[in-house]
């Protein structure tokens, strides 16, 4: 019988797309047990594993736990907090020691610094690997990440692409993206000048508008088709039929390249040597020094 590891996933599609490699690494050897925000039911549902949603609030978070088989958890997050959950729901907790958390963790490393955040991963996982002993290779640097799309997955995506009339080659754009580094927008300021002049070229360009955002997509993207209301796991599967995918660096970013899909990262606050998508074909355009033009979005 395989040893039971509950994982306590991030709380962002692009970090735990970047955890994706660490979690089919200790796959092989440990029965899984996930915990997440409620897209990862959707994202990760190929992959086999048993996941739950995570409840708001510590104390609802370690009754969750109370409820999965297993006493260690691995902790692909950084808070306090879930640590302090973990240990009000009699589990052993394995991860970083940040935030004053040191304290509350069975098994501990530092943070490392200037690296990037699938290699974090895989160094926890290295570590929860000795607790657990389950004799696995950690050497190198992670594999690729590879996101299994189900069946079902799939069959969406294609009626949502038929319904809207859009047929293969197509360019996904994905202009939006959330949180600030040093204060600065992670969002490029020229999306609209891509789409128009994609559009011009006779491109066929799509985007994925979230809840409540579709009129900002349509003025932000002139020309493009406007999918709304796919789930996480169904974006995914729409990237992936798709020629190429041009995106700020951000959760759609992590999805297409995981998907197997040319991944165009467009960069100018954050660094792609720490957050760039992790494998896949992916090209990062711009970094932290400045955005990058139009024309070198386009030639990437």
């Amino acid at each position: 019988m395989k040893p039971q590891l509950i994982v306590r996933l991030p709380n962002w599609i692009g970090d735990s797309l970047m955890a994706l490699p660490t979690l089919e690494r200790l796959a092989q050897q440990a029965d899984l047990h996930l915990l997440g925000r409620p897209w990862a039911v959707e994202l990760f549902s190929g992959h086999g594993w048993g996941i739950l949603g995570v409840p708001r609030g510590l104390r609802a978070e370690a009754r969750a736990l109370r409820t999965l088989p297993a006493c260690s958890e691995l902790l692909l997050t950084h808070s306090l907090s879930t640590a302090l959950s973990a240990r009000l729901a009699g589990r052993r907790p394995f991860g970083f020691s940040r935030d004053w958390r040191g304290l509350l963790l069975s098994g501990a490393l530092a943070w490392p610094e200037n690296t990037h955040e699938a290699r974090r991963y895989w160094s926890l996982g290295r570590l929860v690997d000795a607790e657990l002993r389950l004799g696995l290779d950690w050497t190198g640097d992670p594999p690729p990440a590879r996101l299994r799309l189900h069946a079902d997955q799939v069959r969406a995506a294609e009626a949502n692409l038929a319904n809207a009339g859009v047929t293969a080659p197509f360019t996904v754009i994905a202009p939006l993206a959330t949180g600030m580094v040093q204060g600065r927008p992670k969002q490029w300021p020229d999306f609209s000048e891509l789409a128009t002049r994609l559009h011009a070229s006779g491109i066929r360009t799509v985007a994925i508008a979230p809840p409540g955002r579709e009129p900002e997509l349509a003025g932000l993207l002139p020309g493009a088709v406007i999918l709304r209301g796919l789930p996480t796991g169904v974006f995914a599967a729409v990237m992936a039929q798709a020629a190429r995918v041009i995106a700020n660096d951000s959760g759609p970013m992590h999805l297409a390249a995981a998907v197997g899909t040319r991944t165009i990262g467009v960069f100018g606050v954050s660094d792609p040597r720490k957050t760039g998508a992790w494998g896949g074909d992916f090209a990062p355009v711009g970094g932290p020094e400045g955005w990058p033009t139009v024309d070198a979005v386009l030639n990437a």
